[in-house]
C-alpha cells in the first residue's frame, strides 16, 4: 500500500494559479509538494511552498491515532498513518477515506477557484461516540525551488483570528490563515522545528533532499457521528460562516469524471491561470512556469477540450505583450523573460491557424494579428536577430554558441546535447507553414501589398525544403543540415513536415516518414526523441540532473508529439490513421492515475515497460490528447457522412 501511493500523485489547483500537490498518501515525496503553494508578487512573483502539510491525529481513550505521515533519512517513516488509509476515490472532489477502530472518517480538498485558498472537508462517517482531532500545521515559507532549514530569526508567534490562527514566519511574505468552520476550535501554541524531513523524490534526482519545517503548535476539534468540520489554509481571512457555503459552492464548479475525455477536461483546467486580466499557460506541475512554445502549442488542445476560445485568445494577447525583436519569451516574462527559443513564433502561427479553424474568424484575425504576423516574418527573413536568418534559398538557419534554440533544449554545462545548429526540418516546416497561412489571410482580406512581398518567395521553399531535406536513399527527412553536414539520425521532429496544412513534401513522401517514425518511434505513450538503432540511444529518464539531460531528448518518449503523428496518420491512412488514433488515445485512459492522478507525465521511458517521468502532468500532453480526441471525433462524423 505504501509503495502503491509513494507512486501516485496528486494536483488541485485554483484558476490564479495557487495549488496543492502531494502523494496519493499525503507524505511529500518532492520538495514541490505542499498543502499551499501560491505565487509571492512581493517577493519575486514566483511560487512559494507556505503550508508543507497538515497533519491529523485523532485523539479516543487518551491514545493518539495519526493520519499523517513522513519520511526520514534512513528509510525511516514517522508516523504511519498511511495503514489507516483504506480507500481513495478520484471522482467529483476526491475522497480519502481513514478508518480507526470504530471510526471512520473521509477527507476532501478542494481549492477556491478565485483564489488563493485550500479548503478540507472531514466527514465523520461512522463512530461510535464523540472524539477529538488534532491538525498540526508544518509550514514551509519558501520558494518551491528551494527548502527550509531551521533557523532563529523565524518569527514562532501566532495572531488569533476568529475560529483560528494566523502564522508569518518571515516578514516579507504574506500571512497565512487557518480557520475552522467550528468556533470550539482551539489553538495551543507549541512551536517546534521537525528536522530532516526527507523527499525522496529530490534524492533520485541527484537534488538537495531534506528540510525542516516549523510547526508552531496544534488545532483541536471535538467531532461526533454525522458532523461534517471545515479547514481552510489562505493568504487572507473569510467568515466562518462562509467556509462551508464556499467549499459547497465550489464542489459543485467541479465536473465530475465519469470518463477519461472528463478527467482530460478536469486536468486542461489546471493549466490556464487568469490573474490581473491576463490569462497564461502554465506548462506543468508540479514546477514548470509559463513557456512561450509550450504555451502556444498547448492552447489549441486545452482551449477546443474546455470549448473556451476566449481565453485561448486571452493567452495570446498576454504572450504578444512581451514579444521582442519577432521572438516570444522561451521562458519568463517582463525583465525575467529569455529569447533563446527559435520555433516559439513560428508555433504562434500555429496556434493562430488553430483559432482560425476553431472560429472561423479569418479576416477578423488577420485585421487584429497582422502587424504581429508581419514583424516576425519580417524578422525572420531580414535576420533582425543575430541567430536567426533566411537563406538565400528561402530557409531557416538558426545557430547560438552553448545554446539549444529549438524544443530540444537541454544543456548539460555549456554545452546543449542535442545542438541542431542550423536548418531544422521542423522550423523549416512551420516557417512555410507560417508564411502560407499569413497568405491565406491576406488573400481572404484582399491584402494584395502582403501578398506581393511573400507569395513569390513562397513558392520556391517547397523544392529547396526537398532538395535540403529529403534523401531518397535513406527514404526520410534530414533532422538538421548545417552546411554540407546532414543529420539523419532518426527522430520525431519530421512529424511536423507531414502534420501541418501547408507542407513541403509530396504525400508519397509523407507516407514514408510515417513508416518510419512508426517502425521506429511509435509506443503506446509517444514518440521516442530518438530511434533505439542509434547508438546514443537512451532507455530511460531517470537519475542525476545530468543524466536525465542526457536522456531527456536522445530516445526518451514525449506524448505531446502523438497529436501530430496522429494528425497526420488520419490524412494518409484513413480508417488505418482512426483505429490507432483510437488505440492511442484509449492506452492513456487506462494509465491515467498510474503517476499523477487525472493528469498526462511530461515524459516516458524509451524502452517497454515506459514508465512515466517527469512533471506530473504537462499541458501540451494532456492538451494534444484533446487534439486527438477533437481530430478522431470530426473524422468520426466524415465518415459516418460518406465523406472520410
Amino acid at each position: 500500500m505504501l509503495g502503491y501511493s509513494l507512486e501516485r500523485e496528486l494536483l488541485k489547483t485554483s484558476s490564479n494559479g495557487s495549488y496543492a500537490s502531494t502523494s496519493l498518501c499525503f507524505c511529500n515525496t518532492r520538495k514541490y509538494h505542499g498543502l499551499l503553494i501560491v505565487p509571492q508578487a512581493q517577493i519575486d512573483n514566483e511560487f512559494h511552498v507556505i503550508l508543507s502539510s497538515l497533519d491529523e491525529t485523532i485523539i479516543q481513550d487518551d491514545c493518539p491515532f495519526h493520519l499523517a505521515i513522513h519520511r526520514y533519512p534512513n528509510e525511516i517513516y514517522s508516523p504511519k498513518g498511511h495503514k489507516y488509509l483504506e480507500s481513495y476515490d478520484i471522482k467529483n472532489t476526491g475522497k480519502h477515506v481513514y478508518s480507526v477502530g470504530d471510526i471512520c472518517i473521509s477527507k476532501e480538498l478542494l481549492f477556491s477557484s478565485e483564489e488563493d485558498r485550500l479548503i478540507i472537508k472531514y466527514s465523520v462517517e461512522k463512530c461510535d461516540r464523540s472524539f477529538k482531532m488534532q491538525f498540526s500545521p508544518f509550514l514551509a515559507f519558501r520558494q518551491r525551488h528551494k527548502l527550509s532549514k531551521a533557523n532563529d530569526h523565524a518569527d514562532t508567534s501566532f495572531n488569533k483570528i476568529v475560529n483560528g490562527a494566523s502564522f508569518r514566519p518571515y516578514s516579507n511574505y504574506e500571512p497565512l490563515f487557518i480557520q475552522f468552520s467550528d468556533k470550539k476550535t482551539k489553538y495551543i501554541h507549541n512551536p517546534n522545528w521537525y528536522y530532516n524531513l526527507e523527499y525522496i523524490r529530490e534524492a533520485e534526482r541527484g537534488y538537495e533532499s531534506q528540510e525542516d519545517l516549523l510547526v508552531p503548535g496544534y488545532f483541536e476539534a471535538e467531532l461526533k457521528m454525522g458532523e461534517c468540520l471545515y479547514v481552510t489554509a489562505a493568504m487572507n481571512k473569510i467568515k466562518p460562516i462562509e467556509i462551508e457555503q464556499t467549499y459547497i459552492k465550489e464542489a459543485e464548479k467541479i465536473e465530475p469524471i465519469t470518463t477519461f475525455d472528463s478527467e482530460l477536461r478536469r486536468a486542461a483546467k489546471d493549466f490556464l491561470v487568469k490573474r490581473d486580466k491576463k490569462v497564461e499557460v502554465l506548462a506543468g506541475f508540479p514546477w514548470f512556469g509559463r513557456w512561450g512554445r509550450d504555451s502556444f502549442i498547448a492552447l489549441p488542445g486545452l482551449c477546443v477540450g474546455l470549448k473556451d476560445m476566449k481565453s485561448f485568445k486571452m493567452a495570446i494577447d498576454t504572450l504578444i505583450i512581451d514579444m521582442r525583436d519577432g521572438l516570444f519569451p522561451n521562458i519568463g516574462s517582463g525583465n525575467d523573460s529569455a529569447y533563446n527559443s527559435v520555433d516559439a513564433p513560428m508555433w504562434f502561427f500555429w496556434a493562430l491557424q488553430q483559432y482560425v479553424e476553431y472560429t472561423k474568424e479569418s479576416k477578423q484575425v488577420w485585421k487584429e494579428y497582422k502587424d504581429v504576423m508581419v514583424s516576425i516574418l519580417d524578422s525572420y527573413r531580414y535576420g533582425k536577430t543575430k541567430n536567426i536568418k533566411m537563406m538565400t534559398n528561402g530557409l531557416i538557419y538558426a545557430s547560438e554558441e552553448n545554446r539549444a534554440l529549438t524544443w530540444m533544449d537541454a544543456v548539460i554545462g555549456d554545452q546543449p546535447v542535442t545542438p541542431r545548429r542550423g536548418m531544422c526540418v521542423e522550423i523549416n516546416a512551420l516557417w512555410y507553414n507560417a508564411i502560407m497561412f499569413s497568405l491565406e489571410l491576406a488573400k481572404e482580406s484582399k491584402d494584395e501589398d502582403f501578398i506581393s512581398q511573400w507569395e513569390e518567395l513562397s513558392e520556391n521553399i517547397p523544392q529547396e525544403f526537398k532538395n535540403t531535406f529529403w534523401d531518397k536513399t535513406f527514404g526520410w527527412l534530414a533532422d538538421y543540415v548545417d552546411g554540407y553536414h546532414k543529420d539523419f539520425s532518426v527522430r520525431p521532429n519530421m512529424v511536423f513536415a507531414t502534420s501541418l496544412k501547408y507542407r513541403c513534401i509530396s504525400p508519397k513522401i509523407c507516407q514514408l516518414v510515417l513508416d518510419r517514425i512508426y517502425k521506429e518511434l511509435l509506443t503506446p505513450f509517444g514518440l521516442r526523441t530518438l530511434s533505439p538503432t542509434h547508438k546514443d540511444y537512451k532507455v530511460v529518464y531517470y537519475g542525476s540532473q545530468k543524466e536525465r539531460d542526457e536522456a531527456y531528448h536522445q530516445g526518451t518518449v514525449w506524448p505531446w508529439l502523438l497529436g501530430h503523428f496522429v494528425e497526420s496518420y488520419l490524412r494518409v491512412y484513413k480508417e488505418c490513421g482512426y483505429e490507432i488514433g483510437e488505440r492511442i488515445y484509449e492506452g492513456f485512459a487506462d494509465n491515467v492515475n498510474n503517476y499523477g492522478i487525472g493528469g498526462i507525465a511530461e515524459v516516458y521511458d524509451g524502452n517497454p515497460p515506459h514508465n512515466p517521468g517527469g512533471s506530473i502532468s504537462q499541458a501540451w500532453s494532456v492538451s494534444e490528447l484533446l487534439r486527438i480526441r477533437y481530430m478522431l471525433d470530426k473524422y468520426k462524423e466524415l465518415m459516418e457522412g460518406g465523406k472520410a
